[in-house]
């Protein structure tokens, strides 16, 4: 045997980890670095603060809802196959919003670049855990992969800045394309079907998956439309009371009809997962809005430039690699409780730091070390959190544990993002309305600037209320009396991608 013919494999390794990593790096990249362009989209196409949030949404909601029911297809049909789709579906759907003129084609656009990142996500790490040989060699090949997610999100707010500066944010969709492209490619060429994947017995839960996504999406719009337009219009009451009645009927559906439920219910009765994935939602809930407030503050009130808005947030995702990496460490030490229990309480502290923003604020006296806090909490508890979530789970649940446990915190994400974005608006809507007609330009503005960011503060200082909502969560978490001695398995890495 020659030496050429003992490298090949492992060059063809090399090749898929890059293949699953690029494509996990796009999943996260695609949530950060929207969120930087968001003023720049809110005028070109005319969207109201209020409604900017659904850009998100729209992506997290879907992304969110149908994340089991991607992972199921691969599982189903064969990674090989579902991964390219996915990743078609994903490269279509950011060219549609590159050349977005409406509003209601970019959240169309946003939408199905979240069914793609749901069907390509799971699919990454099959491709992982089916090429690597379990042990060192697969726990690198996370790592990587792990790693990779992490870079995506500090990338996204950097490359999000330099594109709409000094091009347009329609390049932070574009961007998407060649990389796409060059994935489905990549994959044809060097990703194949693992034996025994394509089990025709198996069954997709396509009505649950549809009834909690629709069920989910009419209550946020419910929680939108309320501060829009009121809470006793009949639009708000009949967002929320469909939105009820489909997650109502979604837990009946899994529970006495469903062939292969999404989601079995029996699950729940793992105290552990129960607690971690409230924790998670609060979490979610907590810091997701916050990031969507810190775009607009720094960019509509302070005036920086997407640039400089964009390299302001790359200390942030970095502090949540750090957290995330010191917690992996600490874990086997003192245990899950304690960092669960902790990190909130961090992000909290800078959250309310942040209530008192102005627009005299600064960045590094004011915004740099309260955002560096807020991340880093949410960095320290998402190992552990991963953990408790998948370590008392009969391992048959253990790949449905760790996507519950994603799903738990877009989820969080998007309902947070709503609720808090109505706080913020109508408080900033109720000082504008008491400006004195009489009142100058000049003094005029300068009020809508302050209202504008007392409604972003106060959105902040509820946002610390659910963090600390999180910590207290986690006091239901049993005591591990091994401390958290057990290494991590596949099931909980793959629940700790820093999104």
């Amino acid at each position: 045997m020659n030496k050429s013919s003992v490298e090949r494999p492992l060059d063809r390794k090399g090749l898929l980890l890059f293949v699953a990593a690029l494509a996990q790096f796009m999943v996260v990249l695609d949530v950060s670095i929207v969120n930087v362009a968001l003023p720049a989209i809110k005028t070109t196409l005319g969207f109201t603060t209020n409604d900017l949030g659904w850009i998100l949404n729209a992506y997290t909601l879907s992304f969110a809802g149908l994340l089991l029911l991607g992972g199921r297809l691969g599982d189903i049909f064969g990674k090989k196959k579902i991964f390219i789709i996915g990743m078609a579906i994903f490269t279509v759907a950011s060219l549609l919003g590159a050349v977005s003129n409406s509003q209601a084609l970019i959240l169309i656009a946003r939408a199905v670049q979240g069914l793609g990142s749901a069907i390509v996500s799971p699919a990454t790490l099959t491709i992982i855990t089916t090429s690597f040989a379990e042990g060192k060699e697969r726990a690198r090949a996370i790592g990587i992969w792990s790693a990779t997610a992490g870079a995506g999100g500090a990338a996204g707010a950097l490359f999000g800045g330099v594109l709409t500066n000094y091009l347009s944010w329609r390049w932070t969709f574009l961007i998407n394309v060649p990389v796409g492209i060059v994935e489905v490619l990549l994959a044809l060429l060097y990703i194949s079907e693992s034996r025994g994947e394509h089990k025709a017995s198996n069954r997709l839960d396509v009505m649950g998956s549809l009834m909690v996504t629709f069920g989910l999406t009419s209550i946020v719009f419910g929680l939108v439309q309320g501060g829009n337009i009121g809470w006793k219009k009949g639009e708000t009451i009949a967002a929320f009371a469909i939105g009820i009645v489909l997650l109502v009927g979604f837990l009946f559906y899994e529970a006495r009809v469903a062939a292969a439920p999404i989601i079995p219910l029996s699950i729940f009765k793992y105290r552990a997962l129960s607690a971690a994935n409230a924790a998670m939602f609060l979490v979610g809930g907590s810091i997701f809005a916050s990031w969507f407030f810190l775009s607009l503050f720094m960019q509509e009130v302070l005036g920086y430039s997407p640039l400089k808005a964009g390299l302001a947030f790359v200390p942030q995702t970095l502090a949540i690699i750090v957290g995330a990496q010191v917690s992996s460490r600490l874990i086997h030490k003192v245990g899950t409780r304690p960092l669960i229990i902790g990190g909130p309480i961090i992000t909290a502290v800078g959250l309310l730091l942040l209530g008192g923003i102005t627009p005299e604020a600064s960045y590094l006296k004011t915004l740099f070390v309260p955002s560096v806090l807020i991340t880093l909490g949410m960095g320290l508890c998402f190992t552990p959190l991963a953990f408790a979530a998948t370590s008392q789970v009969d391992r048959r649940y253990a790949g449905l544990a760790s996507g519950l446990l994603n799903t738990s915190r877009q989820v969080g994400g998007a309902v947070g993002l709503a609720a808090l974005s109505t706080v913020a608006i109508t408080s900033a809507t109720n000082a504008i309305r008491a400006i004195p007609s009489s009142a100058s330009v000049a003094v005029r503005h300068a009020s809508t600037l302050l209202a504008s960011a007392h409604g972003y503060g106060l959105s902040m200082k509820i946002s610390a209320v659910i963090a600390i909502g999180a910590s207290l969560s986690a006091l239901a978490l049993p005591v591990s009396k091994s401390r958290g001695s057990e290494p991590l398995d596949d099931s909980a890495m793959a629940a700790i991608e820093p999104a």
